[in-house]
């Protein structure tokens, strides 16, 4: 397993950039970044000096391409690239390398370019980043109130709704309010507006998922 480690602990002013390659969006507004690494224990690191930490930053910059970006330098990076979150450990490791790996999820958004990257910057910690996974959340097609509602994407932020607009099933029609449920940014559908009625001869089912009958004759 390909893993990533930085341990400049014993110099100051330390300022070390890992960058990932282009990834593009799709359709995600918001992504959510899952990282898994271990961090050393600074008192456990004897000739510090002070200089040893322990959180890194994680940072991303949003592109239109999968061109080889110009930034190079420590400072262009920074100039580039939005800070998402400092990224601390709950579990560090002591001298005999004994601990636990720290799991961390941070979403990032809005997204509106094309694709983005990830940076990750150092700043004098002894980190092992064993894995990062950039994913984003949907809605799953559902029928509810006798309606059917596409597969929606999650919106661009964690508070935001995506509403997603409903077709009646067969045999019903819609009733006076627009009937749409909202996607919230878990991935989970909620606030229900409005639904649709079963035509004359019909009746819904337990779970208003069809209507059943045989209609008027």
């Amino acid at each position: 397993m390909r893993t990533y480690r930085v341990c400049n602990v014993n110099g100051p002013n330390q300022d070390n950039w890992l960058r990932s390659a282009y990834i593009g969006r799709g359709e995600a507004q918001m992504v959510y970044v899952d990282l898994r690494f271990t961090i050393r224990d600074c008192s456990s690191i004897p000739g510090t000096d002070g200089s040893c930490r322990e959180t890194f930053g994680l940072y991303y910059g949003e592109a239109d391409s999968d061109g080889e970006p110009s930034a190079r330098t420590a400072t262009q990076l920074k100039s580039t690239f939005t800070k998402a979150r400092d990224i601390t450990a709950e579990h560090v490791l002591a001298l005999n390398g004994m601990g636990k790996v720290n799991r961390v999820t941070v979403p990032i958004g809005p997204l509106t370019g094309a694709g983005f990257r990830l940076a990750f910057r150092d700043r004098g910690a002894c980190v092992n980043l064993l894995s990062v996974r950039a994913s984003f959340r949907k809605c799953p097609a559902t029928v509810a109130n006798l309606a059917r509602f596409p597969e929606t994407v999650a919106g661009p932020s964690l508070s935001s709704l995506a509403v997603s607009h409903g077709t009646c099933v067969a045999n019903a029609t819609e009733s006076s309010v627009p009937v749409k449920l909202y996607c919230a940014s878990e991935g989970d559908w909620v606030v229900p507006v409005g639904g649709c009625e079963c035509r004359p001869g019909y009746r819904s089912n337990e779970e208003l998922t069809a209507c059943t009958g045989n209609g008027i004759s």
